[in-house]
């Protein structure tokens, strides 16, 4: 039988391919499991490295570890040798990351088995309405995965959100002084803050180059901050020099700052201080939705232009009425032609008024379908309550 499956002990296998934004939902997931829900999670991450750079607990050079309440495994490859005592009562699949055989092998071995999710990308297309919780059947051995898609609406699996969190952001966005205080951290003056903030977080693909221009040459003062790392190439040529954290140049109207890759709380403190936030990935495109701040989002680029067609179905049902955003953010991911981004930024920034407002809507009708730490486990325990009906 399950061990008590009000708290299961839970595995999650992370292959890390977009730098920061998969081992960021994936401990994102395993805190709030752990420490909202009582979960025993392990977190199998191929790439420390990039894992330290959001949580600096983070030994890279450690097998296994504890960080935060989480057992943190090195996962080294396929090769590793696995047996029915390793398997926990669940086991996640991030992004249908390829499990090692063995471990396979192990979880068919188990009584019971293991409730298997592969645990999805989240997009707002349609078609994953009808894809979510749907059963897999492995082809040799007696396993079942279970398809878990993130979503927006009651009929997918919502989104990762802890409790609490619309509280701590309305009081630290009521506050200036906390914002003042947070951006003080990365020599932020009184006289900077004042300023349009923004910050900026990106893909090299992104066209940063026309963005600084408009910035350059506006009416209104910008400070964009930057993480160290990101746009580089445009970074560094706006400063005149290396974009090292710390450094920092102002040109016509826009001032740059590059700010060290800070963890996610920080993080989060960074979009709820910006009045316009520019996002990449997954993970901090959920986090700049959370902020109820006006976003940019960048979406991973993948073959044949499929993400053109993500980016426009969450652009359907998030800004029906906003057509500047509309043809900014399809501008910024290159699925349609911007000539002129003095004009588009114009056009922007205009409808930020309407676009902050349809931020804090947006939010308000998201999370009443509930949080995905808490819906996922509620799948699992039915999962769980099903097998056991059946021995």
């Amino acid at each position: 039988m399950f061990q008590n499956f009000s708290a299961p002990s839970l595995a999650i296998f992370c292959k890390v391919v977009d730098n920061y934004g998969d081992i960021g939902i994936c401990w994102r997931l395993a805190r709030q499991l752990r420490h909202e829900h009582g979960v025993a999670v392990t977190l199998w991450v191929d790439d420390l490295a990039s894992f330290r750079r959001i949580c600096p607990q983070v030994d890279p050079g450690a097998a296994a570890q504890a960080v935060q309440g989480v057992a943190v495994r090195h996962w080294r490859g396929q090769d590793g040798l696995y047996g029915v005592g390793d398997i926990p009562d669940v086991v996640i699949e991030f992004f249908g990351c390829e499990l090692p055989p063995a471990w396979v092998e192990a979880m068919a071995a188990r009584t019971p088995r293991p409730v298997w999710i592969n645990y999805e990308g989240l997009t707002a297309e349609e078609w994953v309405e009808g894809c979510h919780r749907l059963p897999s059947m492995h082809p040799r051995l007696k396993l079942t995965k279970h398809f878990y898609f993130p979503g927006f609406n009651e009929r997918t699996g919502g989104l990762l959100c802890e409790a609490g969190l619309d509280a701590r952001r309305r009081a630290f966005q009521r506050d200036p002084a906390q914002a003042a205080a947070f951006l003080a951290r990365f020599g932020v003056g009184a006289g900077e803050a004042a300023r349009r903030k923004v910050s900026l977080f990106c893909y090299p693909e992104a066209p940063v180059d026309g963005m600084f221009g408009a910035w350059r040459e506006a009416a209104q003062p910008t400070l964009c901050l930057v993480p160290e790392g990101v746009a580089r190439a445009q970074v560094e040529a706006f400063l005149g020099g290396a974009a090292v954290a710390g450094a920092g140049a102002t040109r016509g109207a826009l001032t740059v700052k590059v700010l060290p890759f800070v963890p996610q709380d920080d993080y989060d403190l960074l979009l709820w201080s910006c009045d316009l936030n520019f996002v990449r990935g997954e993970d901090s495109w959920v986090r700049a939705q959370w902020a109820g701040r006006p976003f940019v989002w960048h979406i991973y680029p993948q073959d044949e232009q499929l993400h053109h067609k993500k980016l426009r179905a969450f652009l359907q049902a998030y800004a029906p009425a906003l057509p500047a955003l509309d043809a900014f953010m399809l501008g910024w991911n290159g699925a349609r032609e911007v000539v002129d981004w003095r004009g588009a930024w114009a056009a922007l920034e205009a409808e930020l008024p309407r676009i902050a407002q349809q931020a804090e809507a947006w939010r308000d009708q998201v999370t009443a379908h509930g949080d995905l730490a808490t819906k996922l486990l509620d799948f699992v325990r039915e999962l769980g309550q099903a097998q056991e009906n059946r021995v």
